[in-house]
């Protein structure tokens, strides 16, 4: 419950300080471009992801191996430029593998909530957003992104090779501060179709870079063989509506 608590407020204040914070950009300021275009930066959109998870790290990254589970997510978008965004996101991911090597036999599943705030680059201009101009914003869209963020992990490790169950008896915890703060830096890409005038749906992939190794609660256990920092990788299918 502690968790759940801790996670709910992050959401909570992530939602609102985003809000206020690109609520500035109001759509009727006009802008100009490099060339002296004049444009608007337009209203802020919404965002609603779900999808899946894939954990990668010294227990392995093989998807055979993954216990997949629950990701989504919900955000603000602000254009800045007619090629660049600012953005900001709350999300939930589930993870969970089994080791690769059998011969350990260890496992681990983990609910982690995270906050992010990224920049978009989308890599076909919007003539829609320019001043008097009578354009449709761009049928496909595709774009990149990357960012920085912070990491709620819970991970709760045990011996086994399926998915825990409510009679899973899990090993002692290798630090007493969990749930505990990462870093995170996201990097990934999408695609977006326009779906209705206000409403697109597309498909996005992201990367996590963390700055912990205890993703998995699988650090000093392994006796060594934990070399490199944990990460995990997130697809989900994207929802993205304009405010106005």
């Amino acid at each position: 419950m502690r968790f759940r608590a801790l996670i709910f407020g992050i959401v909570a204040a992530g939602i609102f300080s985003s809000h206020s914070a690109l609520a500035q950009y109001h759509y009727k300021v006009r802008h100009y471009d490099s060339q002296g275009r004049p444009y608007y930066r337009g209203p802020l959109h919404l965002t609603l992801a779900g999808g899946t998870a894939l954990y990668d790290g010294d227990l392995g990254n093989s998807p055979s191996n993954n216990f997949f589970g629950a990701a989504v997510s919900v955000g603000v978008l602000q254009r800045l430029t007619p090629h660049f965004h600012i953005g900001s996101e709350l999300s939930y991911a589930y993870l969970g593998a089994r080791d690769q090597a059998k011969e350990r036999g260890l496992a681990f599943a983990s609910n982690n909530g995270m906050g992010t705030l990224f920049f978009r680059y989308d890599l076909f201009r919007d003539e829609s957003i320019y001043a008097s101009s009578l354009a449709e914003a761009p049928t496909f869209q595709l774009y990149v992104q990357a960012g920085a963020g912070l990491l709620l992990y819970n991970p709760r490790a045990y011996n086994g090779t399926e998915r825990p169950t409510a009679n899973t008896t899990y090993l002692n915890p290798e630090r007493n501060d969990y749930p505990a703060l990462a870093g995170v830096l996201p990097v990934g890409g999408g695609f977006s179709v326009r779906v209705l005038d206000r409403l697109r749906a597309g498909l996005e992939a992201n990367y996590y870079f963390t700055s912990t190794d205890q993703l998995d609660d699988a650090n000093t256990r392994l006796g060594g063989a934990s070399l490199n920092k944990d990460g995990f990788a997130t697809v989900m299918l994207k929802l993205d509506y304009s405010l106005r």
